[in-house]
């Protein structure tokens, strides 16, 4: 980034995008001020951090996710366990120049997959969680990292060539509107071995050690045309080390009961990665 700040990095690369953004409360079109702000044409403004992110919200928000969660979430996701659906995500926007990851977190999906994928392409991340955009922008600068609300969206109409929605809840009306005409959202949900040596310890002998995403998939196919459903279904080692930030990561883990002893040296990544066009 050279003599540049983060701040000033960011502006830049926001001013050079520009068009994607929108009010969030009026949707007219912003421009930024003096490298340090976003601000519509009715002077709803929104500041740019020293760390480089935005802060579009509207209203003000609680997140249940700790600054702890996003870096157990990024120690998990680093040692590569997601490798093999990030790698499948990339190929699916291979031709996409503009890329959003929805509930993005700490950015680390993204991160990986616009490593990943071939040729120029914009990744932008939004989240409501300010912790998980603070780690996005500090760990991952290249990248445009937003805290907002997809119900009181940042970005303008027809924006998107691709929407990420990875592990996460969906506003697929939002998802329509942002889309390019010939866009593709692309959502990954959890199959029934999903991290099934975990839920086998913490739900054994219940309902909960079980899991169906029948419904998820049929809202989807609801929502879109053009649909595909393809599985991806591996086991890979897991290190001990990595144990208890799988546990803080994923809701599972956070109904452990206090002196469980959770013992995994393998896990299983068990996903359905939807595609779905307007």
């Amino acid at each position: 980034m050279g003599a540049l700040s983060k701040r000033a990095a960011a502006s830049a690369l926001m001013n050079n995008n520009i068009t994607l953004f929108a009010c969030p409360f009026c949707q007219e079109p912003m421009s930024i001020y003096e490298q340090g702000r976003l601000v519509c044409s009715s002077n709803h403004s929104f500041d740019i951090a020293k760390q480089g992110y935005i802060n579009m919200l509207t209203h003000g928000t609680t997140s249940k996710y700790s600054k702890e969660l996003f870096e157990s979430r990024k120690a998990v996701i680093d040692s590569g366990i997601y490798d093999l659906v990030e790698e499948k995500i990339a190929v699916l926007i291979a031709h996409a120049e503009t890329v959003l990851d929805t509930g993005c977190g700490e950015g680390s999906h993204l991160a990986r997959i616009m490593a990943e994928k071939q040729g120029n392409c914009l990744g932008i991340g939004i989240d409501i969680a300010k912790e998980g955009i603070l780690a996005a922008s500090r760990h991952y600068p290249v990248q445009i990292w937003c805290v907002g609300d997809l119900a009181k969206s940042p970005f303008a109409r027809s924006s998107f060539d691709a929407i990420l929605n990875i592990l996460s809840p969906a506003n697929y009306e939002e998802f329509k509107r942002l889309l390019t005409p010939n866009g593709r959202v692309i959502k990954v949900v959890p199959q029934s071995g999903y991290l099934h040596e975990l839920r086998a310890q913490l739900y054994a002998d219940s309902r909960k050690e079980t899991y169906s995403n029948e419904q998820i998939v049929a809202r989807f196919k609801e929502s879109f045309t053009d649909v595909s459903v393809e599985r991806i279904t591996y086991t890979v080692p897991l290190a001990i080390e990595l144990v208890p930030a799988l546990l803080e990561m994923t809701p599972m883990g956070w109904h452990k009961k206090e002196g469980a002893n959770i013992l995994l040296n393998e896990i299983t990544i068990d996903v359905d990665v939807l595609v779905g066009r307007v």
